[in-house]
């Protein structure tokens, strides 16, 4: 059994400096129709910096859509046609002030894939 939908419809209702919102009409495996509201995203990186004692250095930033401030391993998206390991090296610098020694690539995944198409760098 397939479980693909076939977009149908697309509509971007939303064009912003970070993401824009689009909605797809959608047909489901079963002849049924339903929308899907998609964030649309571009590629980011995330860091999981150690130290040479084995500690991870963390990011204190406050976060509007939780409204409170998180630790977090640094992160940033990828600015148009830059690579991943450009862009985990300029972040790591801005957010840290830390020069890495040393990067390796672990993963990709998606962020959360049940409503964007953000892919992580790891």
């Amino acid at each position: 059994m397939t479980f693909e939908e076939k977009t149908m419809k697309s509509e971007k209702i939303y064009e912003g400096k970070i993401l824009n919102l689009r909605i797809d009409t959608v047909e489901l495996p079963d002849k049924k129709y339903t929308k899907r509201e998609i964030v649309e995203h571009p590629r980011a990186v995330a860091i999981v910096p150690i130290t040479a004692k084995g500690e991870i250095i963390l990011v204190k930033q406050y976060r509007k859509p939780v409204e409170k401030e998180l630790l977090e391993i640094p992160a940033g998206k990828l600015e148009v046609g830059e690579e991943p390991k450009t862009c985990a090296i300029r972040e790591l610098k801005e957010e840290t002030g830390v020069t890495a020694n040393k990067l390796t690539y672990l993963f990709e995944f998606f962020t959360s894939p049940g409503f964007s198409n953000e892919k992580m760098y790891l």
